[in-house]
């Protein structure tokens, strides 16, 4: 090939060349700047979230039993790390990763040796530590070593520790909600978390006058509770003793008010620590709305109310009560001690606790009937609260019972309830007939330094007030002389209260084993403001509910008494006549067993 047409080649050669890249230049430049700028503003941009501080959870006078505080993740940049400089001696010297460790260590409370491993690598991104003081970051952040960060974060702290553990609940390790209101309000609380967009150099810091935009965090809303802390600290104490003292399983203490239905105190026992819950979970759900038993005798007021509401007795009623009577296929009912044929009223039968004239008095209604009172009472049903682990308790319909239950039912056998549903039926009863289902959540924080009431929840009229009236005052008889508690008894002030000593269902063995102990009482009892229950479950020095709970109920009830300063009424109590005369043999007037020979026979 000739020299003019060689060069005339490598000419349209080059020519060619440049036309792609003038091509190329055009579509960059023209057609696609805009997704070619903004791919190039991608690569070295940065998005960093805003985490929401999360709402406090406050009691009803608006002290602190849950609150987040600010805190720092401090993390690496292992390929920056290597640049670090300062002044040694008067001269600025490059002291890299060794320097970098030798100045952390005493900030971070780490040894130097072993920092230096976490700050040596090419890994972009590493958390040296969690939790840090806003004080201690910037320290941290003086030192101005090229690739050390910190991210903004929280801790929560719980002021009350274990006094209200298992109600109030605890934030798990990876910030998610891990029991109690925590996890019931958990929406509210959380508020919505925010971002920090910016465009950084190769070596991560950023470029300031590169785009930045912020979209801030909303913090959660505050949760006020009806519960009263001071109350709760001492119910929590009263109960952890008496439990320790029995060598109990585990108990529970509820105080409610009367009229409102207003949740003052929740205590369960064992508990835990909510600023370092472990990983035992058995202690994290509060045991007075998930442990479900069966009652024992607290169960009989509402057997008695369906009985005086029904006009089958009155509480002058003599009830004529033999050692045993014998029922559904010659199964034997008996009291809680042996005795000889007593003669009581009605009421008596109630202060004695008696499961025989229970029984006798019981049976006249139809079971269907018994099982309505039941329910409306609260049983067999959750209290609409959504509380993290609540059971409904068993209340089977009246045509699953079997022959005996349809007895055993009438004095709190062979049905379960938990602690919250057992206060329930006496916040019924003391709140004329009305029972109104518990509230834990007074109001929620607007966001504008207020809060919004809680919607209530609907009432629901059980029994007349007169029969109210009747069951209050017969239940005062159970804290007089000839009562089960004596121990339950308030100097200065009318109590109004039933025992309850029931066989325990223990699941691990699959059957009875041990005793639940109970004591649920109002006061005052004309005039009720407040309704206590204390329940132990497996006492084993001890087991009568009068003797075990009664003496709990009556110092928490004093406290609450004292601490919301409610008066005594100081009206005279009734008097409750306990035993009868014995009757005419044909007084047809007296509630007698006439089945026993009948149902032995067959």
């Amino acid at each position: 090939m000739s020299p003019r047409r060689r060069m005339r080649t490598m000419v349209f050669a080059a020519l060619f060349v440049f036309s792609i890249f003038a091509a190329q230049l055009l579509r960059l430049q023209g057609f696609d700047a805009s997704s070619v700028s903004a791919d190039a503003q991608s690569s070295r941009t940065a998005t960093v979230p805003i985490p929401a501080m999360r709402g406090r959870i406050l009691d009803s006078t608006g002290t602190v039993l849950a609150s987040s505080i600010e805190r720092r993740t401090i993390t690496v940049d292992q390929t920056a790390v290597t640049e670090y400089k300062k002044t040694v001696d008067g001269i600025y010297t490059k002291v890299g990763v060794t320097g970098a460790a030798a100045d952390l260590a005493p900030l971070l409370n780490l040894p130097a040796e072993q920092l230096e491993p976490m700050l040596t690598g090419s890994a972009r991104y590493r958390i040296l530590q969690k939790n840090v003081t806003p004080l201690n970051w910037r320290k941290v952040a003086a030192l101005g070593i090229p690739g050390i960060y910190s991210e903004p974060t929280s801790e929560r702290n719980y002021p009350t520790s274990t006094a209200a553990a298992s109600l109030v609940g605890f934030l798990q390790a990876n910030g998610t909600a891990g029991a109690g209101v925590e996890v019931l309000m958990d929406k509210a609380l959380s508020g919505k978390a925010g971002k920090t967009t910016y465009e950084q150099a190769l070596d991560g810091r950023i470029i300031p006058t590169g785009h930045q935009q912020t979209i801030p965090a909303v913090p959660g809303r505050d949760i006020r509770l009806t519960i009263n802390s001071d109350l709760q600290w001492f119910a929590q104490n009263a109960l952890a003793q008496k439990v320790t003292q029995t060598r109990a399983l585990s108990g529970t203490v509820v105080v409610q008010h009367a009229r409102t239905g207003e949740l003052l105190a929740v205590a369960s026992y064992p508990t835990f620590d909510p600023n370092a819950p472990g990983q035992s979970s058995e202690n994290w759900t509060n045991r007075a709305f998930n442990e479900v038993y069966e009652p024992g005798s607290t169960a009989k007021v509402m057997t008695a109310a369906a009985a005086l509401e029904e006009g089958v007795v009155t509480p002058s009623t003599v009830v004529e009560v033999p050692n045993r009577i014998w029922r559904a296929d010659s199964r034997e009912f008996k009291d809680s001690h042996d005795h000889p044929t007593e003669y009581l009223t009605f009421a008596g039968v109630l202060a004695q606790s008696s499961n025989i004239g229970t029984v006798l008095a019981g049976e006249k209604i139809k079971a269907s009937k018994i099982h309505d009172y039941f329910y409306r009472f609260g049983l067999g049903q959750s209290s609409g609260m959504r509380f993290p682990g609540e059971g409904p308790g068993l209340l089977k319909k009246a045509e699953d019972w079997d022959g005996s239950q349809r007895y055993t039912v009438l004095y709190g056998q062979g049905l379960s309830v938990n602690a919250l549903q057992a206060t329930g039926v006496f916040q019924t009863i003391a709140n004329n007939g009305v029972r109104v289902p518990p509230r834990i959540i007074d109001s929620v924080g607007d966001g504008r330094g207020g809060f919004t009431k809680a919607p209530a929840a609907t009432p629901v009229r059980v029994i007349s007030p007169e029969v109210a009236k009747q069951v209050r005052d017969m239940m005062e008889g159970v804290v007089g002389k000839e009562g089960t508690a004596p121990e339950a008894k308030i100097d200065g002030y009318r109590v109004a209260g039933k025992t309850g000593t029931a066989d325990r269902y223990d699941a691990s063995v699959g059957g009875y084993s041990g005793k639940t102990a109970s004591f649920i009482g109002f006061a005052p009892a004309d005039k009720p403001e407040l309704v206590v229950s204390v329940t132990l479950q497996r006492p084993i020095k001890g087991y009568f509910g009068g003797v075990v709970a009664g003496p709990v109920f009556r110092d928490v009830m004093t406290y609450a008494l004292q601490q919301l300063e409610i008066p005594p009424t100081n009206t005279k109590a009734p008097t409750v006549t306990v035993k009868a005369d014995k009757p005419a043999a044909g007084d047809t007037s007296v509630l007698r067993d006439t089945k026993s020979d009948d149902v032995r026979r067959r």
